[in-house]
């Protein structure tokens, strides 16, 4: 690790691949990492433990829980390549996850895993993960590190910035150059606020992965 990474600021990111919003927040994460001294770091949550455990299936439609059932695959095959290789894997096979599932629009593609995790140099044995409970705690203790603090009444992304948890942003498309660093500042400015809890306004668009 160069000296120049050393000095940047480390912005835990909580994340489960399936969701689409997480998806673009994280992109612009990395563009803030161009224009500012921060660097992502990558944590997995679970949107399925969420809805399913946490908030007991409550007020979910047929298809959204069967969504939520689903979607332990993907961020259990995460838990397995961090527990393999260390957490420093989550921020490449996230990328190689997401892109095939949200920018190439393969969400019910069984190939997406292995080619995933090949592409991050990962063997494709990891991918029976998906349908085994071997490491639901792992994935479980990081996402209590997120929800303890943040809360329930939230999903994903969860970001804590120089101290604080929060929901969000939540934004599409992802901005990119100094507008992304401009919404950096503006969420330090919030994180940095005591009692500052939440702004919000109904969405009117659907993401954009451009």
């Amino acid at each position: 690790m160069s000296d120049t990474q050393l000095d940047r600021e480390a912005v835990p990111f909580w994340f489960d691949p399936l969701c689409p919003w997480a998806w673009i927040t994280s992109r612009w994460l990395l563009e803030v990492e161009k224009i500012r001294p921060v660097q992502a770091d990558w944590r997995i949550m679970s949107l399925s433990y969420l809805n399913l455990v946490q908030r007991e299936g409550q007020g979910l439609s047929d298809d959204y829980r069967e969504l939520m059932t689903k979607a332990w695959g993907p961020v259990r095959v995460c838990a397995a390549a961090a527990e393999h290789d260390g957490p420093a894997v989550l921020g490449p096979l996230y990328t190689a996850i997401g892109t095939r599932l949200h920018n190439q629009g393969r969400r019910d593609d069984p190939t997406v895993i292995f080619e995933a995790l090949a592409e991050v140099g990962l063997p494709e044995s990891l991918a029976a993960a998906a349908t085994s409970t071997e490491f639901d705690q792992f994935i479980k203790d990081s996402h209590h590190e997120a929800f303890d603090e943040v809360g329930l009444d939230v999903g994903t992304p969860v970001l804590r910035i120089r101290g604080t948890a929060l929901f969000g942003p939540v934004v599409t498309p992802a901005p990119r150059g100094e507008a992304a660093g401009r919404l950096w500042d503006g969420l330090v400015a919030v994180a940095e606020t005591d009692g500052f809890f939440e702004l919000k306004r109904s969405r009117d668009r659907k993401p954009s992965f451009e």
